[in-house]
């Protein structure tokens, strides 16, 4: 079916595209108001811009390319399926939530406080969030590539996550997570993947203080771990490759840690919560 293309236009106030579908927005401005394409499907935006609160929500079939988001537009994506973000700049915090189908490339979120919480699905490429106090809470089956983070607390509970490349500064990354891995990354953080099950890191750069404490089955493949890393791995099963030395380790449960160097190790059979 061809798209009705609407072009160089503006809208505003309540539900002005209410249950459209089939569109393809081009140059369109959304102007302060709501629910602007709210419950809509098989839509297109090509160079638009959103300014009113909820544009887009219980929408089947969105694809957005080169448009802004800007900080009037909260909540921005939410309840939809099949979700495709292109060349975009993102202003507004809890932009995406309750998503399944949700692709994001070349995208820029400078305040992206609480957002992609209870998504499946994901894939991100080339992405890049500041602010992101809270990012992926709650999340299923996340892929990730070429990923630069700045915020705290990211990827709580989530589940099925594969990253690579990636910069990720975060405090408290990867609490009680399931079967997550992180290949060729820098993480930077207090308190790094404290109760994770299955966490793999391959070729990671790890910083921050008391890192992979309570884990279950924690992996790690040649990583190499900052001068910061004091109290390691208490309560922890593990089997660890380090690419150099361990500042300290202290009372882990089980298996191995090989490092060039050991400085302070604590084996007092107290490792508990």
């Amino acid at each position: 079916m061809q798209r009705r293309i609407i072009a160089n236009t503006t809208f505003g106030g309540e539900r002005p595209l209410f249950a459209s579908r089939g569109l393809r927005l081009e140059g369109v401005t959304i102007l302060a108001g709501e629910s602007a394409l709210k419950e809509a499907g098989d839509i297109e935006a090509v160079g638009c811009r959103f300014e009113g609160k909820y544009p887009f929500w219980h929408v089947d079939g969105l694809a957005i390319r080169d448009c802004r988001f800007a900080a009037g537009a909260r909540a921005a994506l939410w309840y939809s399926r099949g979700v495709k973000l292109t060349d975009t700049l993102v202003e507004a915090p809890k932009t995406l939530r309750e998503l399944d189908g949700v692709e994001l490339e070349n995208v820029r979120i400078p305040h992206a406080q609480e957002t992609l919480w209870h998504c499946r699905n994901v894939a991100l490429s080339r992405v890049e969030v500041s602010e992101a106090d809270y990012i992926f809470f709650h999340s299923d089956d996340v892929r990730i590539a070429d990923y630069r983070q700045q915020g705290l607390y990211s990827f709580q509970y989530c589940r099925r996550v594969e990253i690579r490349n990636a910069v990720i500064r975060s405090k408290d990354a990867f609490w009680n997570t399931e079967d997550v891995t992180v290949c060729d990354s820098e993480l930077s953080g207090e308190y790094l993947g404290w109760y994770s099950r299955n966490l793999r890191l391959v070729r990671c750069r790890i910083s921050g203080t008391q890192p992979l404490c309570y884990a279950e089955n924690l992996v790690m493949e040649h990583c190499v771990m900052a001068d910061d890393c004091d109290r390691a791995f208490e309560g922890s099963s593990l089997r660890a490759t380090i690419d150099g030395p361990v500042r300290s380790v202290t009372n882990p449960r089980s298996g191995f840690v090989a490092a060039r160097g050991y400085g302070e190790i604590v084996l007092d059979g107290a490792a508990g919560d």
